[in-house]
C-alpha cells in the first residue's frame, strides 16, 4: 500500500478537500481514480459518485457514507469501523452480516459468490435426497 502517495495524486486530493463537484465531474468523463487499497478514512463522501468504483482493501473507517449507491463497487476487502452507512445502498455480493461486523469491527468485507453458494446447496440437498432414498 502507498498510502503515502494518495496526497499527490490530482483526483485523490479532490476527495481529500472535499472538492466533490470536480471529483465526480472527472468520474463522469470516464476517468475515475484509483481507489484500490487506499485510505480514506474520516471523509465526508455523502455527494461522491462512488457507484462501480473499485474500493477493493480500502479503509474508509469513520466516514460518512449515508445514502451513497455502491452498487457495483468492489468492496471485498475494505474496512469500514464507525463509518455512517444508513441509507447507503451496498452490492447485492456483501451480505448485511459482512457490512455489520465490519461497521462494528473493523473486519474487512468478503463477497459472496451467490452462484455458487446455490450450487452447493442444490448438490448438498441432492446428496440429502439421495441417502434418504437408500434408508426406505
Amino acid at each position: 500500500m502507498e498510502n503515502i502517495e494518495i496526497r499527490r495524486k490530482p483526483k485523490m486530493e479532490l476527495l481529500f478537500e472535499e472538492n466533490l463537484d470536480k471529483f465526480n465531474s472527472m468520474v463522469k468523463k470516464g476517468s475515475p481514480p484509483k481507489l484500490r487499497d487506499c485510505n480514506i478514512s474520516a471523509l465526508d463522501l455523502r455527494k461522491a459518485n462512488l457507484k462501480g468504483l473499485d474500493l477493493s482493501g480500502s479503509y474508509l473507517r469513520s466516514s460518512n457514507l449515508r445514502g451513497l449507491d455502491l452498487t457495483g463497487c468492489n468492496l471485498q476487502g475494505a474496512s469500514m469501523q464507525g463509518a455512517l452507512i444508513s441509507g447507503a445502498l451496498f452490492p447485492e455480493s456483501i451480505s448485511a452480516e459482512e457490512i455489520m461486523l465490519s461497521v462494528k469491527y473493523g473486519t474487512r468485507m468478503r463477497n459472496s459468490n451467490l452462484m455458487e453458494n446455490t450450487e452447493i446447496v442444490t448438490t448438498l440437498l441432492s446428496e440429502i435426497r439421495n441417502i434418504l432414498q437408500d434408508k426406505n
